[in-house]
This record gives structure tokens, C-alpha cells and sequence, in this order.
């Protein structure tokens, strides 16, 4: 039988980092194994189900790069496929309907509390033989001894008393089918082969498992990953980085960046940290999942971006970066020149932006640290910084070799050590005392601006 997977989310909110890591855990067993990955919307809760959020889930997934064979099917589209599996259970006997009321079930989950038992459904209309109303549910008939073992294939054997569990309810008053036979069902119809989800799923295995055994169909082969925690060992949330996966790329992460991280919360082959997406599609299995739960760190997550975007074409991050720079936007292939010099500088695209600033805004507009001048643009300086004035505005090549050749001649006429003019004509064209290399930084911003902001800066204050 050909692999199948599935992701399946619910739209009542953003895709976010464990979310992600599901999908992607599913989607590299299926590419591993040409296989199918499947995308199904869980979007049954009408009232917090959004389309805006099934797009943004779907977005999320494409600049990740998650494409998926089938799909997206819409669980709100196939209720009637539902209702014939849950009239089948009935007809086999295997399912019954059930007229307790909520105070009802209540009063039983209650009384089994102060006997120390389980809270759980009594069973009082298993074998009653009522007939579908208004007022009935439907419940699954589930074994009530014995145990429900199944092979985990990240947590190995798992198992669970008969007894603790009850008759849950499969199809509620309303005729709408309860998310565990919706589940199930889809399951079937899609043919999935294997099942990889949060550990918060591990209690509704069992439930899916005796809807299995009831319709008497094969399970898939379930495999449930730990949950992701914060740098202070609990449950990961916003204030640890737990944002939806597009914020990340407002944050200006790469998405390869994202993949790398993702597939390392929870899965390792040997020492290795860095994988392009043909790696791990290679190298990917099920066997190397971790049991354990792992930390999200977001200085790993800027050190592996830094890496990708050092390793990035400039042609391509200069797309990117456009999207980051809320000034006018200036023509790529000027971009493409900034790009090299803070490429080994900025960690995400978005510190690539704000490193860019002096590049890109009007000569009159850029902002000169304060401090930078008082200490660098001095008396002393100025005169130095005249005199380059003059002899750029004559230099044959304004290029690297050229500008660094004209300024050793400099120096070495005026009898100084280069760290004299360095600072004062680095503020002088950057407005501060950090940039990439100066005669690089010169030669992109080009002989005019370069004299014009020499210009500019020799009437600063002090």
C-alpha cells in the first residue's frame, strides 16, 4: 500500500511553530517513501472556523514549501459521508442511541468520583435499544474490559485500561459528528497510512482506535511527537517566540531557515545541524524522533538564519529584502550591490533592512549619531576630510582598489596612520561608527553621494 499522511488543522486561528512541525514531520515521511501528504481542514466548529484563517494556514504553508498531493478537503463538506458511517455502526449493532441528559451523565461521572472510579458514562442505555430522536445521541459501544494497546512509533508500546475508558458520544443531538468519528472517517476515505501529530492526541488514540475496531477496518500506524516547551522548560507561548509561522517571515526568517529549525525540534541524524531540504527529504525517518520534549531557542533559529542568508543568492535576497524597507523602494539592482556587504552581518532580513538605512535614504535625510560627530567630526578632522573631499572628487576609479589606493597615498602623505580619517569619513557617509568595509561601503554608494554626504557632514555641529 502507497503511504498517505495527513495535516490536518483547524482554521480557528494561525499556523504556528508546532503546528508547522507537524506538518512538516508528515510531509517528509511521505516525500521520503513518494508517498501522498494530504492537507484536510478540521473546520467543524462553525463558529470559530474563518475561511481568512483556512487561507493564512495554506499561506503559511506555501512559504514553507509544504505542498501537499490532495487537498485542502473541508470536514464542513462531507457531513453526510459522517452520518452513512455512524447509521453503519448503528446497523451493526456497534453504535447506540442514548437519551441521558447532560445533568444525567453528569450525576454518573459524579457519583463514580466519590468511589474513586473514573468519571465516565455508565452505559445505562447500551443495551436499551432506543430509536433516533430529538433527544438522543449517538454512542460508540466500546470494550468494557480488556485493554487497548497500540505501538507508538515515537513513544513504543502504549496501552490503556478498558475499564477507564466509557461509551463516548459519536454523533451529537444536533445529528453533527463528534471530532474523533469525523477523524476517523476521513482517514478511512483518504487512505491514510500513518498518523503523525502532537502528544496532546495521545488520549484520543484509543477513542479512534475502538471506532476502527467497531467499523472492523485496519488502523493506521500512529506516531505521536512531544510538545515544544520555552527556554524555561514550560509550555511554549508568545512571550517564548510561540507566534504564527508568518510572523516569522515579517520577522525576516528565511524559510529554509525555518525548516532546518523545525525538523530539528524533535528529529536528529547523527551531529548534524544543518540540512537543505533534499537532506532531510533523504535522510528523514521515524525511527529518529525524539520522545523527549524539546526547547525552542530563538538564538538558534537567528544563527541558522544567518547561516542561510550568507549561503542565499543576492539576486534573491534582494527580492526579499524590498518587502522590509518601509522607505522608497530603490532599484534591485542596487540591491544586489548592498546585499554582499551585510550579508555576514545581519541575522534575519529584517536586520538586514535597518543595516541598509544609510544605503538607501536620501543624502539630506540620513540621521547622523549625535555622539559619532562630537567625537569624530573635529576640527582636526574636518581638514583631513576637506582634503579627501577633493581628491575623491578626481579619483579616476571609484572602486574599491582605487579608493583604498587614493587614501594610502593620503596617509602617507600627511604622514598619519589610517585609523585618524577612518572613523570621521565613515560617519561622515554612514551617519555611524559601525558599516561594512569603508572602501566597499563607498564604492556602492558611488562617487556622488559619497561627495555630497562629505559635503554635508563638514557642516555638522558639534
Amino acid at each position: 500500500m502507497r503511504i498517505a499522511t495527513r495535516f490536518a488543522p483547524s482554521p480557528t486561528g494561525f499556523l504556528h511553530i508546532g503546528g508547522a512541525r507537524t506538518a512538516l514531520f508528515n510531509w517528509l515521511f511521505a516525500r521520503k517513501n513518494n508517498g501522498r501528504f494530504i492537507l484536510r481542514v478540521e473546520d467543524t466548529d462553525e463558529q470559530r472556523s474563518t475561511p481568512e484563517m483556512t487561507q493564512a494556514i495554506i499561506d503559511a504553508m506555501e512559504w514553507l514549501g509544504l505542498d501537499c498531493d490532495e487537498g485542502p478537503y473541508f470536514q464542513s463538506l462531507r457531513k453526510d459521508m459522517y452520518l452513512s458511517y455512524i447509521e453503519r455502526l448503528v446497523e451493526k449493532g456497534n453504535a447506540y442511541f442514548c437519551n441521558c441528559s447532560p445533568d444525567e451523565v453528569e450525576a454518573m461521572r459524579e457519583q463514580a468520583r466519590q468511589k474513586g472510579l473514573k468519571p465516565k458514562y455508565n452505559g445505562k442505555c447500551r443495551e436499551k435499544g432506543l430509536s433516533r430522536s430529538h433527544e438522543t445521541v449517538v454512542r460508540i459501544k466500546a470494550p468494557i474490559s480488556g485493554q487497548t494497546l497500540f505501538n507508538d512509533q515515537v513513544k513504543g508500546p502504549i496501552s490503556f485500561n478498558n475499564q477507564e475508558l466509557d461509551d463516548f458520544v459519536i454523533q451529537r443531538k444536533d445529528k453533527t459528528p463528534t471530532y474523533n468519528l469525523a477523524v476517523v472517517v476521513d482517514d478511512i476515505e483518504m487512505g491514510i497510512t500513518h498518523i503523525l501529530r502532537g502528544d496532546d492526541h495521545v488520549n484520543n488514540t484509543p477513542k479512534q482506535l475502538h471506532i476502527y475496531q467497531a467499523l472492523e477496518i485496519d488502523p493506521p500506524i500512529f506516531g505521536h511527537v512531544p510538545m515544544i516547551l520555552g527556554p524555561d522548560k514550560k509550555k511554549l507561548s508568545k512571550r517564548h517566540g510561540a507566534l504564527s509561522v508568518m510572523a516569522y517571515k515579517e520577522m525576516g526568517f528565511l524559510p529554509e531557515a525555518m525548516i532546518n529549525y523545525l525538523v530539528r525540534l524533535g528529529w536528529s541524524f547523527k551531529d548534524e545541524e544543518i540540512f537543505s531540504r533534499e537532506d532531510l527529504i533523504q535522510k528523514f525517518t521515524l525511527e529518529n524522533l525524539g520522545s523527549s520534549a524539546c526547547v525552542f531557542d530563538m538564538d538558534k533559529l537567528t544563527w541558522l538564519n544567518s547561516h542561510y542568508i550568507k549561503e542565499t543568492d543576492p539576486e534573491r535576497l534582494s527580492i526579499i529584502l524590498k518587502d522590509h524597507i518601509h522607505f522608497e523602494k530603490p532599484e534591485m539592482t542596487y540591491l544586489e550591490k548592498i546585499i554582499p556587504l551585510l550579508q555576514p552581518r545581519a541575522g534575519t532580513m529584517k536586520e538586514m533592512a535597518e543595516m541598509s538605512d544609510f544605503f538607501l535614504l536620501p543624502d539630506n535625510s540620513l540621521k547622523y549619531d549625535q555622539k559619532a560627530v562630537n567625537k569624530f567630526i573635529t576640527e582636526e578632522t574636518r581638514t583631513h576630510l576637506k582634503n579627501i573631499l577633493e581628491r575623491l572628487e578626481n579619483v579616476e576609479s571609484f572602486d574599491q582598489k582605487g579608493l583604498e589606493q587614493e587614501l594610502a597615498d593620503y596617509i602617507q602623505q600627511e604622514n598619519i596612520k589610517f585609523k585618524v580619517i577612518a572613523q570621521p569619513l565613515r560617519v561622515a557617509i554612514t551617519g555611524k561608527t559601525a558599516s561594512p568595509g569603508l572602501f566597499e561601503t563607498m564604492e556602492v554608494l558611488g562617487r556622488e553621494r559619497v561627495l555630497n554626504r562629505l559635503n554635508i557632514a563638514l557642516q555638522l555641529q558639534r
